[in-house]
């Protein structure tokens, strides 16, 4: 099957991973990259501009190409974080065509499904990533997070703004 079949948003999304047996588990582990102690002063986000299931593996290629990028330009002076998590079990009638295949498939005959991977359910507006930088930084977080949306099957559009520091009060 293609990753295009499992891209519209279609009824209620299968997620009560209790009652499913064997589905593989997300591609993607790590959701926070780089320096997640510092305080930076920009942060660019990579906005989703379409409702849509983004799969597992698109997830894992966006984080690895926008990653990989930001390593090689800025070091570890930088903070990656992917905020949609891959929540709904996608599955697959596994239909045999070919010789003899009316032995082995039954058609549409209790055609449920065996799960096959995960995906996210993004809405329009809905931040995926965002890259926390300083102000020699931007450039390199725009074209990051361009480099990332490429991997990701919908048009997204990229923020930049600068984050408000938070004063901390003492209440002695």
């Amino acid at each position: 099957m293609r990753a295009r079949n499992y891209r519209a948003v279609k009824g209620q999304p299968y997620t009560r991973k209790k009652f499913v047996g064997g589905f593989p588990p997300p591609k993607i582990t790590k959701f926070t990259m780089g320096d997640t102690k510092s305080k930076f002063e920009y942060e660019a986000k990579l906005i989703a501009l379409e409702k849509a299931q983004i799969r597992h593996n698109a997830l894992e290629a966006a984080r690895i190409a926008t990653n990989r990028y930001l390593g090689d330009k800025l070091s570890k002076n930088y903070c990656l974080h992917i905020l949609p998590y891959p929540h709904a079990i996608l599955r697959e009638n596994k239909m045999i065509f070919g010789a003899h295949a009316d032995r082995i498939s039954d058609g549409m005959r209790r055609s449920f499904g065996k799960p096959i991977g995960t995906a996210a359910r993004v809405k329009p507006n809905q931040t995926l990533m965002t890259v926390n930088v300083n102000e020699d930084g931007i450039q390199v977080a725009k074209e990051a997070l361009k480099r990332g949306s490429a991997k990701l099957p919908i048009p997204c559009r990229i923020i930049i703004e600068k984050v408000q520091a938070v004063e901390e009060v003492n209440l002695s």
